[in-house]
């Protein structure tokens, strides 16, 4: 039995669910603070642009108590996941600890006391002071939009155009008849522009600083996409952190192999997305950029590029005049509105700055241990910051790891040193080995989906059991597997 704690909960989006279901579980008194007017977090549907879909097959974008309904496709759109979201809450008795319209503003370390009082702001402009006993930050790296003015943009709205950022594009109707064009090339650009192609724009150009190479639902057409990047194999290509030397010189005998296997699939995807025909085959090796940068193909987007339909620049907008988007290259495009996919500004904007700096280094490198995290930030941990492939488990198994940490319950609870030690090493990693690793402020564990979850488990206890060896290391996580893990995990309940 541990003590009982009052925990706030920030973020009802996917990894504040997981936190506050795995507190709950544990008899904690949870308090989930969503400013918002609905769960879901990106999936609430006035922040979601049409047809907006994962890019996880649905058997990786699920809790694992939950699977997603039969009558979902593959790829569910954000109106289905946001239902399962919701369906999730419910059914684990959490809707009722949401507190919406409900923002965090401030946070300082309580006098005298463990815990933090947090500045919450409601609805109506009031402000107050609220104490807890530990804080789990569910906020992710999509919570605040990130801002771009260019020159002149007052002259441009004025005449009659409009600038949004993507997440305020969920109106296909506004693009009929206009002359759109897109600033990004993520998935989200792209799949902007394809919606306004299909919604009867009257143009659209896409404008790109450099070409990333994509991933197709299906490679060649006939293997799904989660079966080659997905699976222990795969992930076994990519160095790692505290590799035994053993492995290490595997990796240097089998290095014209790895080699050979990317520039294989480089060519397949070159010629399948038809990447010289438009002009958008990306210079760098694909094995050095993959993280949770990289983008899954928006069906049709490389055909409207070489059809024309879609008109792709290099570049970025320099400025604006009346009914012209202008280029860093010298170009004037012809524009009604521009949507910039811009993506989203990384923080934790309500930690004081004497904690920002214990949180952030001056490159943007989070320190957090196992990306949960960190020792000068007591009573206080972040879920669903380890952004992968596979979101949803990512977080529910930070969630079941920190609620741990949190009780002291953990199968070897870390010291300080342990856990600064441990950030030290994975920062040297991050910028000296494996520079992909860095993106996202270190954030993502992408590609090494399996190593993290394989330490997360063994932090808790959970049994080393394994599938078979064909399956472990050919097939994608599997969610079912990983709830008996956790099961196998020594449990406890709060006082």
């Amino acid at each position: 039995m541990v003590e009982k704690k009052k925990v706030c909960v920030v973020g009802a989006g996917v990894s504040g669910l997981a936190a506050a279901n795995a507190f709950k579980q544990r008899g904690h008194e949870v308090h989930v603070v969503e400013r918002g007017t609905d769960l879901g977090g990106v999936w609430e549907p006035s922040r979601s642009y049409p047809d907006v879909q994962t890019q996880s097959p649905k058997d990786l974008y699920r809790y694992t108590s939950m699977p997603m309904p039969d009558d979902y496709p593959e790829w569910p759109k954000g109106t289905q996941v946001h239902a399962y979201l919701k369906s999730y809450a419910e059914r684990n008795g959490l809707v009722p600890l949401i507190r919406y319209g409900t923002k965090v503003v401030s946070m300082r370390r309580r006098e005298g006391a463990k815990g933090w009082s947090v500045g919450l702001a409601a609805g109506d402009g009031q402000t107050a002071s609220e104490d807890f006993d530990f804080v789990a930050v569910c906020t992710g790296n999509f919570s605040e939009k990130r801002e771009l003015v260019h020159p002149g943009q007052d002259d441009f709205t004025a005449a009659g155009g409009q600038v949004l950022h993507s997440s305020e594009y969920n109106d296909p109707a506004t693009v009929k008849g206009k002359r759109v064009v897109v600033l990004g090339f993520s998935k989200s650009a792209t799949d902007i522009a394809v919606n306004a192609v299909n919604s009867g724009a009257a143009g659209v150009t896409i404008v790109y600083l450099e070409p990333v190479w994509r991933i197709p639902y299906f490679i060649g057409g006939l293997i799904n996409f989660k079966r080659i990047l997905y699976v222990r194999a795969q992930e076994v290509m990519f160095p790692s952190w505290n590799q035994p030397l053993v492995a290490r010189l595997a990796h240097a005998l089998a290095k014209p192999l790895v080699w050979a296997n990317w520039r294989a699939l480089e060519s397949l995807l070159s010629v399948q997305l038809k990447l010289k025909k438009t002009g958008l085959r990306p210079t760098k090796p694909i094995e050095t950029t993959i993280n949770c940068s990289v983008p899954i193909v928006t069906p049709g987007f490389f055909d409207m590029v070489a059809d024309g339909r879609i008109k792709a620049i290099k570049g970025t907008i320099s400025g604006y005049e009346r009914g012209t988007v202008l280029l860093s290259g010298g170009e004037r495009v012809s524009a009604d509105m521009a949507i910039l996919a811009v993506g989203w500004k990384s923080g934790v904007p309500f930690l004081p700055d004497e904690y920002q700096r214990k949180l952030v280094e001056p490159d943007g490198q989070y320190r957090l241990y196992r990306v949960i995290a960190n020792p000068d930030l007591p009573d206080m941990g972040f879920v669903g910051f380890n952004s992968s492939f596979c979101t949803v488990l990512s977080a529910e198994l930070a969630a079941n790891w920190l609620v741990r940490y949190a009780d002291g319950k953990l199968g070897r609870q870390p010291t300080r040193q342990e856990m600064a030690d441990n950030i030290e090493m994975m920062l040297h990693w991050k910028r000296s080995e494996r520079p992909a690793a860095g993106v996202y402020g270190g954030l993502c564990v992408a590609p090494y989906h399996f190593k993290h979850f394989d330490e997360l488990l063994a932090d808790i206890g959970a049994s080393k059991r394994r599938r078979n060896p064909l399956a472990e290391n050919f097939a994608p996580p599997n969610a079912d597997a990983y709830a008996a893990y956790l099961a196998s995990a020594p449990d406890y309940r709060a006082a």
